[in-house]
């Protein structure tokens, strides 16, 4: 079966998309078939894999307006195993006309219908908006479980709360079935008493639904998108591309996929993905 997994936070700047984007590419590079969805008008996930959205003849626009099949739109990247269904800057027009849909149902379920034909791939990773708008309820509608990075600081705290409350509602109305599959701590400075204690007071709060694996500041990280590179090919020896790949193993391994891969010998996951600094 196809696992759908959405990933949101309407607070921006929280690697969000780096997040989707990288254990996407780790997935594909361990032999998993990844479909990478990209549902954000600002079409970031895009570019990320080294597709320009400016130049697209049609992007998931066309898809949810009935003007091109989902199949004519996938596109392939140069990694085997993982293809986009892209986004460019016209899909901040659906927003538009998907709210002129007067059946509430019928207006958050677009995106699921889309991807309904979808049956090749062992993976859908929807990287949604930074907001809690009707993409978003679309993502979350068509999703079997929601992974949610946190950035490792105060506010986020508070983002958080307010996002598990919307995904609560889409729980009751529109998708019983979803669940949270885990929440990313992410930008993780150890250096800093302040991410140490955020990251201990999430895990006080999701006790048994946050990732062990951390994903700490990395300056590569940073720099992969500019050369339309996932972090763990573009650098694929910094400790955030080590942190991403421990991340996708643990979240392979709850899936019930053994990677050929593990964590290196006696060092906890924790140590290697908090000690980095900001110049790795």
């Amino acid at each position: 079966m196809t696992r759908i997994y959405t990933f949101t936070n309407q607070k921006g700047g929280v690697g969000k998309t780096t997040t989707v984007v990288n254990i996407a590419a780790a997935m594909a590079d361990w032999g998993r078939r990844v479909l990478l969805v990209d549902i954000d008008p600002q079409s970031n996930a895009t570019t990320c894999l080294g597709v320009d959205p400016r130049t697209l003849p049609s992007s998931i626009y066309d898809v949810l307006m009935g003007e091109q099949s989902v199949t004519e739109v996938i596109r392939g990247t140069r990694w085997p195993g993982l293809d986009i269904l892209p986004s460019a800057p016209a899909l901040a027009g659906a927003t538009v006309e998907l709210n002129r849909i007067a059946d509430p149902r019928e207006r958050a379920e677009h995106l699921k219908r889309v991807l309904a034909s979808i049956d090749d791939y062992d993976y859908l990773l929807i990287d949604s908006p930074p907001s809690l708008g009707v993409l978003t309820v679309n993502a979350l509608s068509a999703a079997h479980a929601v992974i949610v990075p946190v950035q490792c600081e105060y506010l986020a705290l508070e983002g958080l709360a307010q996002l598990m409350r919307t995904i609560s509602l889409v729980q009751r109305g529109l998708n019983p079935a979803l669940t949270v599959r885990g929440v990313v701590l992410t930008m993780y400075d150890s250096r800093t008493t302040l991410s140490r204690q955020v990251a201990e007071e999430i895990r006080k709060h999701f006790p048994r639904q946050v990732f062990e694996a951390i994903i700490p500041r990395s300056v590569r990280l940073s720099e992969a998108p500019s050369f339309g590179e996932p972090g763990i090919f573009y650098a694929p020896r910094s400790s955030g591309a080590l942190a991403y790949r421990m991340l996708t193993w643990e979240l392979l391994r709850g899936d019930g996929y053994t990677p050929d891969w593990a964590p290196p010998a006696g060092e906890a996951t924790v140590q290697l993905t908090t000690e980095a600094t900001e110049n790795f």
